[in-house]
Parts: C-alpha cells; sequence; structure tokens
C-alpha cells in the first residue's frame, strides 16, 4: 500500500463546520500583542496564517481538535477554544 502524505490524509478527514458559532475565536487585539505567533507554526492543520501587515488569519473549518493552538499561546484570553456543539466537528476517516 502506497504511504499517504500528511495533505492526503488530512484529505480524508470529514468536517461537518457549523457556520452559527466557531468554536475557535480569536482576539485579534491580544493577537496584535504577540511577538511570537506559535499558532501560525505550531497547528498540525495549518490554520493559523500570518498576513503581511503581521495580523493572524484563522479558519476553523478543517480544525482537528487537538488544542494546540490553545497550548502554544502566550497570551491568556487571545483564543477562546471549545469543542464544536454535536454534530459538528472533525470525523477522522484513515487510521
Amino acid at each position: 500500500m502506497k504511504r499517504l502524505t500528511i495533505e492526503q490524509l488530512l484529505g480524508i478527514n470529514k468536517f461537518m463546520v457549523d457556520d452559527e458559532e466557531a468554536h475557535i475565536v480569536l482576539n485579534k487585539e491580544i493577537c496584535a500583542s504577540c511577538a511570537t505567533k506559535p499558532c501560525t507554526f505550531a497547528c498540525p492543520a495549518c490554520l493559523y496564517t500570518l498576513k503581511e501587515n503581521g495580523e493572524v488569519n484563522f479558519d476553523y473549518a478543517g480544525c482537528l481538535e487537538c488544542g494546540t493552538c490553545r497550548a502554544v499561546c502566550p497570551k491568556e484570553g487571545a483564543i477562546a477554544w471549545g469543542y464544536p456543539r454535536g454534530g459538528f466537528g472533525v470525523s477522522f476517516r484513515y487510521g
């Protein structure tokens, strides 16, 4: 069996996005005061990106619900994180 890349494995997962209630919300003001922005390189799904103006951009669709962003964030209150409501979120479909 051919070994799949992480991108291919993530593509197999099924995501039920809750458009009404985000399970992760960023406080952009607090994020702006963070010099290191570890969320931009620690998220295994690469959902945090840095814009040219230094602002953190985030899209919770595709979140693996691992909590890494919450664990590495050095700024208290920058990330409001919780599990998605029932019926929403990620369904792992491969291993």
